[in-house]
Order: structure tokens, then sequence, then C-alpha cells
């Protein structure tokens, strides 16, 4: 019997509002000041010029890291020693002020209201956030660690026991696989380990395999809300828990894992397959059709997070309209203009882009210039 799924759906969601942001030494932007509109802000500006880089700001204070997956001492401007961000929010109607610095060398330290957090995943899920970016092709050309980063960060948002059991079992995973490069040979030194092992993969396959079941249609949903109708997609979680418990894979797969130097099998090798029709996106989409995949994928993160915590996320998009139809970019502003979407911001090299979207949209907003690492506001309300 599957174990009962730990996601909680609330009808009502309450807007989170990032008020302010300040920047300090921040990859290519030397110091930031930025007061930003509830609704929709945009950040326009040539490639290179540090718009991602704004946008990698505000995610990493959601996830206290970088969403390219640099290092942490990458982050840090050029030649500097350290490097801080400070967001100010607003979070179902109270005020929220969250810090991060980073020294060279030294251990990160995130502070909510002054207050320093003892481990950094008691702040995962505080600022739910989905990023939108061209980074997403790897969702699809890349490797089940890509799939599976995606299905823990969002699973993890709203799940806590889920987090820890994905902690504890990379503890045990890296426990196991020191044990076996050592060539310990004693069944009673693995015993401990193995269990440790096994019910925290107990608890994320029945997770992952609940949220794959709830996610597949709400992903479908958003793939034909930007493609139209006329393709059918969707999921497949694979993995090896789907035929055997844990405890079996290790046993049946010991000499191998000896012969290998790691732990072979597990599910820290399960994959989501992401599919058009009957087959591999990856391998029959066109590239029109996989940017239409990924973005769906993220809207319907959007939407689950939604669903699945009292406080709507923001949305970051980053330069997500190069390479769209006319009839693609519309569907997607008319998706997004919804009343289920939050805080939103955009990146664009193209002003005249942003201008039609934002006469679209028709609400309150704010456009910022971005050049060398240089955010500077136009007042555009």
């Amino acid at each position: 019997m599957r174990k009962k799924s730990h996601f909680y759906f609330f009808t009502l969601a309450s807007n989170m509002i990032l008020n302010n942001l300040s920047i300090l030494n921040y990859k290519n932007i030397a110091e930031a000041h930025l007061d930003f509109s509830p609704n929709v802000n945009c950040l326009i500006g040539n490639n290179g010029m540090g718009k991602t880089n704004v946008l990698d700001a505000i995610y990493y204070l959601s996830f206290c890291k970088s969403y390219m997956n640099q290092s942490d001492s990458s982050v840090i401007k050029h030649d500097e020693a350290f490097m801080m961000l400070q967001g100010k929010y607003k979070r179902r109607d109270v005020d929220e002020d969250i810090s991060l610095s980073l020294q060279r060398g030294k251990r990160k330290v995130v502070r909510r209201a002054g207050k320093e957090y003892q481990r950094l995943s008691q702040h995962i899920g505080l600022l739910p956030l989905v990023m939108v970016s061209p980074m997403d092709w790897d969702l699809i050309r890349g490797s089940g660690e890509e799939r599976r980063r995606f299905m823990d960060q969002i699973i993890s948002q709203g799940n806590k026991e889920y987090l820890d059991a994905l902690i504890r079992y990379n503890k045990a995973l890296e426990q196991r696989n020191s044990m076996i490069r050592h060539d310990y040979r004693d069944p009673l030194l693995y015993e401990t380990v193995e269990q440790q092992m096994c019910a925290a993969a107990t608890t994320i396959h029945a997770e992952r395999a609940a949220w794959v079941e709830q996610f597949t249609p709400i992903f479908m949903h958003y793939y034909t809300a930007v493609a139209g109708d006329g393709e059918v997609v969707s999921l497949h979680y694979d993995s090896v828990l789907n035929d055997m418990a844990m405890q079996q894979v290790l046993a049946a797969n010991r000499e191998r894992d000896f012969a290998l130097g790691y732990t072979g099998r597990g599910v820290h090798r399960d994959d989501l397959e992401l599919l058009l029709g009957d087959h591999s996106m990856r391998r029959t989409g066109s590239q029109g059709q996989c940017k239409t995949y990924t973005i769906a994928l993220r809207m319907a993160q959007y939407s689950f997070l939604r669903e699945a915590s009292p406080t709507t996320p923001i949305l970051l998009l980053d330069d997500i309209f190069d390479k769209l139809d006319a009839n693609r970019v519309e569907r997607i502003v008319d998706v997004v203009s919804s009343d289920r979407f939050g805080q939103i911001f955009i990146t664009d090299t193209n002003r005249t882009h942003l201008d039609e979207i934002m006469e679209r949209l028709q609400g309150d907003h704010c456009m910022f210039t971005v050049d060398g690492g240089v955010v500077t506001s136009d007042n555009a309300k």
C-alpha cells in the first residue's frame, strides 16, 4: 500500500511580496538597492549585463544557493571578500526581513528577523519561488540528476519530512559508499547504514510517486494552454523501487557495488521521463516544443506550489520569450496575467517587447535598466 502523501492543499493563498532588495558584491553587481512593484517588475538590458544576476539574487534568498548551480565562492564579486543579500518581504500580511551573507572560505549565514538559522534546511519553503530560465533546457537534454533536482525542489518546499528524508538518505549513502571504497565486507557494518537508507528511501519513493500523480494533469493543462490542442504530453516516474523494496535492491546489487566502487542503484538514480505522445521528448521534440515543455513544467510547478502552500510564490521569468512564435508568447502572457499569479519578475533584451507585454497586462509595474552590473529604475508605473 502506498504511503499517504504529506502534501496539504489550501483553497486560498496569500500573496508574498518582495518589497525591497539590497545586493552587495553579488556576481557583477557591486551594489544595488531596489524597490519593487507588488505586481510586475521588468529588467531590460543586453545579454551579460546582469539582468539574470538580479533574479538569481532573489532565488538565492529563497534557496540559499544559486539557480545556476554555481559554487558559493563563485557568486562573490571578483576581488571582493564577501557578498550580502537582504530582502524585505510581506508574507501572509507579516513583514519578513531575510539576510544572507557569505565570506570567502567561510560558511554562509542566513538570518530571519536578525536571528540566524541553526540549519539552512529550516529556511527552505519559507519564501516559495519558481524561476523559468533558458537553463531549463537541461531538464530535457540533461541527465536524470537534473530531473531529480526538479522533483526534490518542488516537493521539499511543501514537505519538511521529505526534505529530512533526503538529507538522511544522502548522508547514509555517502557512508555506504565510503565503506565500499575501503572494501569493508562485514555485513554487520552495513546493517545500520542500510536500515537508515531503506527507511528514508521508502519515504522518498512514496512522496515522489504521489507527487507525479498529482503534478502530471497540472502540467498537461499548462502545456495545452501554451501550445494549443493537438499534442499529448505526460510524465512517468522511473524508479527501481517501483518493483522492489530498497533492502532487496541493496542485497541484490552488493557484489556489483563492490565492483563499481559505489552504490549503483537506489532512489538516488530515479528519473522522471518526459514524454511527447509515446516517445521521449529528448529524442523527438523540436526546439519550440522543448521550450514550451519546460515552460509548462515551470508553470505547473508554480500552480502546484500555490495549492500546496498558504503563500503564493514569486515568479521569475528569465528571457523566456526568445525563439517563441507570437502565438505562444501571447498565450504565456495570457496565462501569467491571470489572478492565480502573484508578483512577477521578467527579463528581456527588447524594450518594445516588454512595453507590449505591460500594455496587455494593464497593471502596476516597475521597469529597470541593467547595464554592466548597474541597475537603475526607469520610474515607470
